[in-house]
């Protein structure tokens, strides 16, 4: 089964280590890339996405509005928000949108968590 992998960020820099990070994890999962939600929203429109990594702090509409678009086109998807702005009312609004939080820096090990029960809600959705 092949899996694509959206990461949203307006930082270029924590769009490779992200990716980086994930093509360790992950090197058979493919990886499209997105600066902003609308860019995000306009590649979900034309590949099947399996996993978002959005992150929070973005100009324009902020991850978690991203988030709660695609979790109304597809409520199976695995999604995390990454934020260095770690308060309880990012976190809080990240779970009311069915998304993981992840701190920044993004690290492999934070990273693999979230990646092996996105894996695990994949095969399960796959049956």
């Amino acid at each position: 089964m092949s899996v694509t992998v959206l990461i949203v960020d307006d930082s270029k820099l924590a769009r490779l280590v992200a990716g980086r990070l994930l093509r360790q994890l992950k090197p058979d999962w493919q990886v499209v890339e997105a600066a902003n939600a609308e860019a995000a929203l306009a590649l979900a429109g034309e590949h099947p996405i399996d996993v978002a990594l959005l992150d929070y702090n973005m100009p324009g509409r902020d991850g978690l509005d991203l988030a709660a678009d695609l979790r109304a086109a597809r409520p199976d998807l695995p999604i995390a928000v990454i934020s260095a702005n770690i308060q309880d009312e990012v976190v809080a609004r990240a779970r009311s949108v069915d998304a993981t939080f992840l701190p920044k820096p993004l690290t492999e090990e934070t990273l693999a968590g979230f990646v092996s029960g996105a894996a695990l809600r994949l095969r399960r959705g796959a049956r």
